[in-house]
């Protein structure tokens, strides 16, 4: 039998990766399973170059390997991944949180290869590409033909090169043409940070962190510094919604800022003796005595899940929101032959009154997932005794909602309705101020506009109807034919007051949409908060030293 070139190349990886293994079993497992991991390999080895070389059909061996690594990681947990030469990439930007590109973020809307922020200071921001300007070409390739992933991949690239784009601008007729330099993108951790709305007489500062990639602790850090110059800062709202995590030494590094010496933070506990870890604090706390309060949501998971875990078990913070996402297993990058990697799950990690926040189990390793049942949950205590559960994320001390949104509402965010019309009126508006608001004059405009693109959702109660006329009809219950038609029109009349009753949180939304064409994300994130629920809590909670103090009551 001949086996090509590219074969080879993989099969040998296979010979790399077996001599590692076999070498760490022959090393930590008994003889047994250094036994059954040998014969399965040759099995493996065997089948798969007896599939390569003889099979009707020409078979990509890279493919068909990449088949089978999905194939067994996909009984484990979904945190375990493989990266090939191309994805490898992500590896960079999930730890060092930087890459080589353009600066724009993309994705789809309504069909559409969409810019959905252009990075500050970055070719594309500097060069006036705005947010909602759609990708028409990307390196001489219409972007119909071309997934996410190629698209993004072709923006990034070295540092120092350029790509060519044609963009499609509302209120343009001409495409749009730019060539835009790559350079190294330094993703920021503290997005936004400074003294808003109510937080100005309070004296109450915010930092949103949006991840925890290297340098996480020292932009958090900076922010506080830079705030206590400009003011005094009486009180600390961290922002961790829709953090899903990244660093562990850097979540440990965030919450040493306000723990005392020598606190255990995070420890991790694995199935080999060097994953078992304890972190403790190491230095004197830098804002001991600053009370915070830490804003958490269901994607918050992970490294924020760490920092919120250790400030409320150590009574050290406030916890506002709704619970957590529930992420206590550890990954590490393994690399592998031919620039490829393995982010692996190698342990736990618990909280520092030991509970583990882990919301799913996966043990059973056969694909399948189960939420952990409240049977199974235990309590643990918190450093002045409060009653803590694990099993479940982190759940917040003063649980508050951001309020159900209508179906009205979430219609108009999947057709991606307040993005378009903010280019629509951008497009005739050549500026704002900060102070703007969404009048009715506007607000019927924007529903006139909505005619223009065939918008139409159907509710619940609509389709419930229909199901229960089509049964009854089945059924011969034809005598309830008016019946049921009277009730359809009382429905439809319902659904046509949505846009009244749900008039003022459709007019927020649409005001943080256009606000961010014209003053960026800061005033995108400004106006946010100021109908945030959540942040007017903490700025409550932080306002009432006896009411922050009774939260750490048992």
């Amino acid at each position: 039998m001949r086996i090509n070139k590219q074969t080879a190349l993989v099969f040998s990886f296979l010979c790399v990766l077996s001599v590692g293994f076999l070498a760490g079993f022959w090393m930590h497992d008994d003889d047994d399973k250094y036994f059954a991991l040998r014969k399965n390999f040759q099995i493996f080895g065997a089948l798969y170059e007896q599939l390569v070389t003889d099979y009707v059909d020409d078979l990509n061996p890279e493919t068909l390997m990449r088949t089978g690594i999905d194939a067994m990681l996909t009984n484990l947990d979904p945190y375990t991944n493989f990266f090939d030469e191309a994805d490898n990439g992500d590896i960079e930007i999930m730890t060092r949180g930087r890459y080589g590109g353009v600066g724009l973020n993309v994705g789809m809307r309504n069909g559409k290869m969409t810019v959905i922020s252009p990075t500050e200071g970055t070719s594309g921001y500097l060069q006036g590409v705005r947010t909602g300007d759609i990708l028409i070409e990307v390196a001489g390739q219409p972007t119909s033909g071309l997934s996410f992933s190629d698209v993004r991949n072709i923006l990034r690239g070295e540092p120092g090169t350029a790509v060519e784009i044609s963009l499609s601008r509302e209120g343009i007729p001409e495409p749009l043409d730019f060539l835009l330099t790559r350079e190294e993108i330094q993703l920021k951790n503290v997005t936004h940070a400074g003294f808003i709305g109510e937080g100005k007489e309070a004296g109450v500062g915010y930092v949103k962190l949006a991840r925890f990639t290297r340098d996480a602790s020292k932009e958090v850090k900076e922010a506080i510094e830079q705030m206590q110059k400009e003011s005094q800062v009486k009180g600390l709202i961290l922002d961790l919604r829709d953090n899903r995590g990244g660093l562990l030494d850097e979540a440990v590094s965030i919450a040493q800022f306000f723990v005392p010496k020598g606190s255990v933070i995070v420890s991790t506990r694995g199935r080999l003796p060097q994953t078992e870890n304890t972190y403790r604090s190491k230095v004197t706390p830098i804002f001991p005595d600053l009370p915070v309060v830490v804003l958490i949501n269901d994607m918050s998971a992970s490294a924020s899940e760490i920092v919120a875990g250790a400030l409320q078990d150590l009574d050290r913070g406030v916890i506002i929101g709704s619970t957590s996402f529930g992420k206590g297993l550890v990954q590490i990058v393994k690399p592998l032959p031919y620039n490829t990697s393995l982010k692996i799950t190698t342990s736990q990690y618990f909280t520092p009154s030991g509970r583990s926040i882990q919301a799913i189990d996966y043990k059973l390793h056969d694909g399948a997932f189960s939420e952990i049942p409240d049977s199974l949950r235990r309590t643990f205590k918190t450093a002045a005794g409060r009653l803590v559960k694990d099993g479940r994320g982190i759940e917040p001390d003063l649980p508050v909602s951001l309020g159900a949104s209508s179906e009205l509402e979430q219609a108009l965010i999947r057709r991606a309705a307040f993005f378009f019309f903010a280019n629509h009126f951008a497009a005739s508006q050549p500026t704002i101020n900060t102070d703007f608001v969404i009048d009715d004059k506007l607000y019927d405009a924007f529903r006139a506009w909505l005619n223009t693109q065939d918008f139409s959702y159907r509710t619940r109660a609509e389709m419930a109807a229909e199901q229960l006329g089509s049964n009854l009809e089945d059924i011969g219950y034809a005598a309830v034919a008016d019946e049921m038609s009277a009730l359809q029109e009382a429905i439809r009349e319902e659904k046509a007051t949505d846009f009244e009753r749900h008039k003022v949180r459709l007019q927020e939304r649409l005001r943080v949409q256009i606000l961010a064409r014209y003053h960026g994300d800061a005033a995108q994130t400004e106006a946010a908060l100021a109908v945030d629920p959540q942040y007017a809590s903490a700025i409550e909670m932080l306002g009432d030293h006896k009411a922050y103090q009774q939260v750490f009551l048992p």
